[in-house]
């Protein structure tokens, strides 16, 4: 099998860029995961987000999980369990409007980076989706566009921590799904492994990479591109040693924007008519769907709002 696609972009804006659109291209067109490394974000800022994120964990989760484990009785699992995973989480808002100081237990510091980490991720966002656009033949701006609602995209942080697990063969770090946005960028452990993606009917590993970002693409920007790019089925696995340290951010439509493939796209695929066409929604409704669905297939979720569209069609602005 391939390699799992790695791509630097440092010569960008050089003599490389024709090689490194083309990089990107098959990355998205059939991995649906990748690692960007010289992404425009200090080696030195990223080193400070870990490190404040372990002592955080350290200081203000580690015993919460453990308690949560002695009170769900997850130490000795005899069976497997299949509705929990074995992660200690919380999350953090940016657009459009952010929670940072509402969230309690954050030092001052850690505050002040995970807002400058943000706005950076979020840069880095809309600039790889300018080049998604420059792959698709579409306008730059467009996928900035069309994840626009009235307030702007929406964009949040989860951060996680997998503690070590003795027994990972009954219960997952986190059970196998697709993401319901847009693009997501994870700044994961430079050592504890564990996540993986379903690539070709086999689960592959994510490799830890000190100073990389992995990409992967959600379940919109499968549905605006018409299938063109995939959201894939990705898992952490719990490891009996190391915690394991997982900050991904999530850049997404507004709440109220209008999802739908884009025309130019299907003007392209007109010559093929057996092409599927795929539904077009209100983000909030697919998000209300994928909440109580996130576990399963992304297909019938797809399905369910065609069947929606049918019967109550959408205006698009």
């Amino acid at each position: 099998m391939a390699n799992f696609p790695v791509i630097n972009l440092e010569k960008l804006n050089g003599e490389e860029r024709a090689a490194i659109m083309d990089q990107i291209r098959d990355a998205c067109e059939n991995w649906g995961f990748f690692e960007v490394m010289n992404h425009g974000i200090p080696h030195e800022f990223l080193d400070t987000v870990e490190r404040l994120t372990k002592e955080h964990y350290k200081k203000c989760m580690e015993q919460r999980f453990k308690d949560l484990v002695a009170s769900k009785a997850l130490e000795g699992l005899q069976a497997e369990v299949t509705d929990m995973d074995w992660e200690s989480t919380f999350h953090l808002r940016h657009l459009p409007e952010s929670n940072i100081a509402q969230v309690p237990d954050l030092s001052d510091e850690y505050r002040k980076v995970m807002k400058e980490f943000a706005l950076k991720l979020e840069k880095l966002a809309e600039e790889l989706l300018d080049l998604f656009c420059e792959n698709l033949g579409l306008p730059k701006g467009y996928l900035k566009k069309a994840f626009y609602g009235a307030k702007g995209p929406t964009f949040g942080t989860k951060v996680a921590n997998y503690p070590p697990c003795p027994t990972p063969d009954k219960i997952k770090g986190l059970r196998a799904h697709t993401d319901a946005g847009g693009i997501i960028l994870l700044l994961q452990d430079p050592q504890v492994s564990g996540l993986q993606f379903l690539k070709d009917g086999e689960w592959m590993d994510v490799p830890p990479m000190r100073h990389s970002i992995v990409i992967n693409l959600g379940d919109q920007l499968e549905v605006i591109t018409n299938g063109k790019y995939k959201s894939v089925e990705h898992r952490v696995i719990a490891q009996t040693d190391g915690t394991r340290m997982s900050i991904a951010s999530f850049y997404n439509p507004g709440s109220d924007a209008v999802i739908y493939p884009a025309p130019a796209l299907l003007e392209k695929e007109a010559a093929d008519e057996k092409k599927k066409l795929y539904p077009k929604f209100v983000f909030e409704d697919y998000m209300k769907l994928y909440a109580a669905l996130k576990f399963q297939a992304k297909e019938p979720r797809f399905e369910a709002m065609k069947a929606r569209e049918t019967t109550a069609p959408i205006a698009t602005a």
